[in-house]
């Protein structure tokens, strides 16, 4: 499958909350496989549809070695918490400790529709999060205590890539149902 553009921040489909899949057809299957080709060949691990432009909620993930996929997920957090550094495919180049759940459980379906339970700690547990936020249109930097954003955000505006040009908007080649962006 070809590797998506992935959306930078100032993207307004990263802000935009993502919709349940209610298809679990062949359109679907190909977009786990475009995110998780575009996801290995940033590299990164994980990846949401909004970053390539697909407000469905959908993500995948690469970590320790095992790729994943959820569909529709919803999450259960623990109390005990991690702070570790954390960056984003969407905001190049960024990485700043942020605190997140120490354990995270997944549940959402794959993308024929079984459901599935995904249990994680530390580096899993981070990207659950981390990509259940995007589809929400949470960013992590909007998780950082506000002299830590002060700093990404610094950061990010004197990035070689942010604000060359305005956000190139595409149509997607999966269905969104007339949602699309």
């Amino acid at each position: 499958m070809p590797i998506q553009p992935i959306r930078l921040f100032g993207d307004p489909v990263l802000r935009k909350p993502a919709i349940e899949v209610v298809d679990f057809d062949k359109e679907l299957r190909r977009l786990v496989e475009d995110l998780t080709d575009t996801m290995m060949g940033a590299p990164g691990a994980g990846l949401a549809a909004p970053q390539i432009g697909v407000g469905l909620r959908v993500f995948t993930w690469y970590v320790d070695g095992e790729p994943g996929h959820l569909v529709n997920p919803r999450l259960d957090l623990s109390d005990e918490v991690q702070d570790g550094p954390e960056g984003c495919l969407s905001i190049p180049g960024l990485s700043i400790d942020c605190r997140r759940a120490m354990r995270a459980v997944a549940r959402g379906f794959n993308m024929y529709g079984d459901p599935v339970t995904i249990e994680g700690t530390e580096l899993l547990a981070r990207a659950l999060q981390h990509e259940t936020d995007h589809l929400d249109g949470v960013l992590f930097i909007d998780r950082l205590d506000t002299e830590a954003r002060k700093a990404a955000m610094k950061a990010i505006r004197e990035s070689e890539w942010f604000g060359l040009e305005a956000p190139q908007i595409k149509v997607s080649p999966h269905a969104t149902h007339g949602l699309g962006f």
